[in-house]
């Protein structure tokens, strides 16, 4: 009888620790999973802005789990006109990232290659609707800034739509687009126009900023976002991001994120501040 309990003991030691060896070799896949997806993940998002004079230019990106699937971008084109692109992918790990890298190969082949917004975005859908699982989808946000004249032309493919802050006092959001890229490969989109005057702030952000919860479950929502940026209208790109940032902080009191966030902000300067720049 002895026998028999101390064989059953060893059956169960046994078993115990092949199941604990398969949770290491599953965390362990895990982790060489989220570490992949996170290379591929900072390989696309930029170093740094670019310069463009007369502009001040900020992106910043946190996900809320190791890998995000937020994806936002600047292109200088040979016209001299500035690509600047903020997309959502859905889904979390290395298919997110995966789909990110899509999505930046697809934004990158197209821009500069059709005569309008709509014709570049079209083209980025129909690849994206080629090569993506149906149950996936990405929001985009993607504009042409033309720094000389200091005109947006823009297409919101499903995006949280951007704010543009203007030095008077005024609100404009940028909503004029279609859907979601990679549900109807024949879907219609439409370009929107506008322009950005001396003074004015651009803020395009994810829906992690707006969704951004208070202990109570309150939504930070798009007002206080224009609230924020519109009392620090006269702050720089950094000041402003920085000023977003920490009313983040304050109003989620520790709150756990539940989505990504990310922002990228432009800020045309006012002419006082450019002339004194030029002056130096």
């Amino acid at each position: 009888m002895k026998v028999l309990t101390t064989l059953a003991s060893v059956a169960a030691i046994r078993v115990e620790n092949a199941k604990l060896i398969e949770e290491r070799l599953d965390r362990e896949r895990l982790e060489r999973e989220l570490a992949l997806a996170s290379e591929i993940q900072q390989r696309f998002q930029p170093t740094a802005p670019p310069v463009v004079s007369g502009y001040e230019l900020q992106g910043i990106s946190f996900p809320c789990y190791e890998i995000g699937g937020d994806y936002y971008d600047f292109i200088e084109r040979e016209d001299g006109r500035l690509v600047i692109a903020l997309g959502d992918v859905s889904g979390k790990g290395t298919a997110a990232a995966l789909l990110m890298s899509s999505l930046h190969a697809a934004v990158h082949a197209q821009s500069g290659s059709h005569d309008s917004l709509v014709g570049t975005i079209s083209a980025v859908n129909r690849y994206l609707s080629d090569n993506i699982p149906a149950n996936r989808f990405v929001t985009l946000f993607y504009a042409e800034l033309d720094p000389e004249s200091g005109t947006l032309a823009f297409l919101n493919a499903g995006h949280n739509p951007p704010l543009i802050v203007h030095s008077a006092g005024t609100v404009e959001q940028l909503a004029s687009g279609g859907l979601p890229l990679g549900i109807k490969r024949d879907a219609d989109y439409r370009e929107g126009r506008t322009k950005m005057q001396p003074g004015d702030v651009l803020v395009i952000y994810s829906d992690g900023v707006t969704e951004a919860c208070s202990p109570s479950g309150e939504e930070f929502g798009p007002t206080r976002l224009y609230e924020v940026v519109s009392r620090n209208i006269e702050a720089s790109a950094a000041g402003i991001r920085d000023r977003i940032e920490s009313s983040l902080t304050k109003f989620s009191q520790g709150t756990s994120a539940a989505d990504d966030i990310t922002l990228v902000i432009v800020k045309r300067q006012a002419e006082a501040k450019l002339s004194a720049s030029s002056g130096d």
